[in-house]
């Protein structure tokens, strides 16, 4: 832990949100009475163990912007975010890498003890749609105030970041009036998505078909192997309404996925419910996976045992699994030492859907052990791009119509030490009355564009069920 860290506890008892959003204003006034100023940056973080609460509904009742929220699959870490204490963003066109490089040496620079949340573009060198002007090439948040779950102890914290002393009074000032503006007992059980008016498809059917013709032709004249091709769907309300009701009201909560909810602004948000883990970093161990292969229990009419069967008996989803494990393998033999990937495929059981799954365990390099080293070879994997990589990047950028933005980009939180992201499949992008939301169908040889339509259906049906509040 940095020597520059403090945590302060204002009680050591578990103690109601609206009582330990007292503890945590009378902590920072006498911090700033009583202490010692800081000679160098520093973080400081007000801490105060609280009693169970629903941190989603917390968030939505809260005012301050950015909100993000975070679960991981397991279920066992979640926190959600008010405001901003710090960031580590960059706006501007490059390559992937040249966006990765610049996070790391952004990262390097902050306290080793601070978690930042957020997300990353799929692909900077794309030409960005105006409905993505929020979200920048990459942009991660310390939140000025968040409530967590983690071991099993829900905390409400502050976070002050002195950069120097003349700052001290203004930014502790802040943070209190945060806590002073935090609603501890709404309720948003009366919240519904309005009317949805219109549903539309970009590209439609038919386009759909014609694009992923071109995409298949590609594997015979220059080489390609496998396009992962998304479409956009297009949602039209009534009126504008807080995109936080889609993580609220979401169908299926015993799900193993990842929740990532990010909203710079009111009523303009990305989120997504995403299976896939792109890799998880403690110090030099490395966890990561191979998911890719789709099974829909509606379209086989079955339940889990019989989507396993399917899917370990089609040749072409273990064809689209393997170019997944081969690929992770291969970009992480220059920077581990040891590499564990498992042997046997498993199946990964959702409520709609199951998934052909791999782990695999690394060890870094002493050189690698940062996470700009692990995402310029992991992004994107061969599940959400292709194989070759850089080729089907671009491929990919002329044969669909609309910017990926943070679609099927690494999304999740970062610390100097450790990291956790997911895919961001399965997501969606909410900007006032509309809402795009993005799925995609891995296309190898032997691909049918008119099954793999019905797929990219299937993979949002847990959120067109709630726009067409069937949940």
């Amino acid at each position: 832990m940095s020597k520059h860290y403090t945590i302060v506890r204002p009680s050591p008892e578990t103690l109601p949100i609206e009582d330990a959003v007292v503890a945590l204003a009378g902590a920072l006034d006498r911090y700033v009475h009583e202490s010692a100023l800081p000679d160098r940056a520093r973080l400081i973080t007000f801490s105060q163990p609280v009693q169970p609460a629903e941190i989603a509904v917390w968030l939505c009742n809260q005012s301050l912007y950015p909100k993000l929220f975070w679960m991981n699959r397991e279920k066992d870490f979640s926190v959600a975010g008010i405001g901003i204490a710090d960031t580590i963003a960059f706006e501007g066109s490059g390559s992937n890498e040249e966006m990765f490089e610049r996070f790391g040496l952004a990262c390097a620079e902050k306290d080793p003890a601070a978690r930042y949340f957020g997300g990353f573009r799929f692909n900077n060198s794309e030409q960005q749609q105006e409905i993505w002007d929020q979200f920048s090439s990459f942009s991660f948040v310390l939140p000025l105030v968040q409530l967590t779950f983690e071991e099993n102890t829900f905390t409400l914290s502050c976070h002050l970041l002195l950069e120097s002393v003349d700052e001290l009074q203004a930014k502790v000032s802040a943070i209190i009036d945060a806590l002073d503006r935090m609603v501890t007992d709404g309720d948003s059980s009366a919240m519904r998505v309005p009317e949805l008016l219109n549903i539309s498809y970009n590209p439609d059917e038919k386009s759909w078909i014609e694009r992923c013709v071109k995409a298949l032709q590609t594997f015979d004249f220059d080489g390609m192997e496998k396009i992962m091709l998304a479409r956009q769907t297009i949602l039209e309300f009534s009126s504008g309404f807080s995109p936080l009701l889609f993580l609220l009201q979401y169908p299926y909560p015993q799900n193993a996925i990842y929740r990532f909810y990010f909203e710079p602004v009111e009523n303009s948000a990305f989120f997504s419910f995403s299976p896939e883990r792109l890799y998880k970093r403690d110090g030099k161990v490395l966890l990561t996976e191979a998911l890719a292969g789709t099974c829909s229990k509606e379209s086989i009419n079955g339940d889990d045992g019989q989507a396993s069967e399917t899917l370990l008996n089609s040749e072409k989803d273990i064809r689209e699994h393997n170019f997944v494990r081969e690929m992770i393998y291969s970009e992480l033999l220059d920077v581990c030492s040891a590499i564990d990937m498992e042997k046997e495929v498993q199946v990964l059981q959702l409520n709609r859907l199951a998934h052909l799954y791999t782990r695999c365990v690394a060890t870094l390099k002493p050189e690698f052990q940062s996470d700009s080293a692990v995402l310029k070879r992991l992004h994107p994997t061969p599940a959400v791009g292709g194989v070759p990589k850089d080729r089907a990047l671009l491929h990919i950028m002329h044969l669909e119509p609309f910017s990926r933005g943070w679609y099927a980009a690494p999304v999740g939180w970062v610390s100097r030490e450790s990291a956790e992201f997911s895919v961001a499949i399965r997501s969606a992008l909410v900007d006032g009355r509309f809402a795009y939301l993005y799925s995609g169908a891995g296309l190898v040889k032997g691909s049918d564009p008119f099954s793999e339509w019905e797929e990219v259906d299937q993979k949002i049906g847990d959120i067109l069920a709630i726009s067409r509040q069937e949940v």
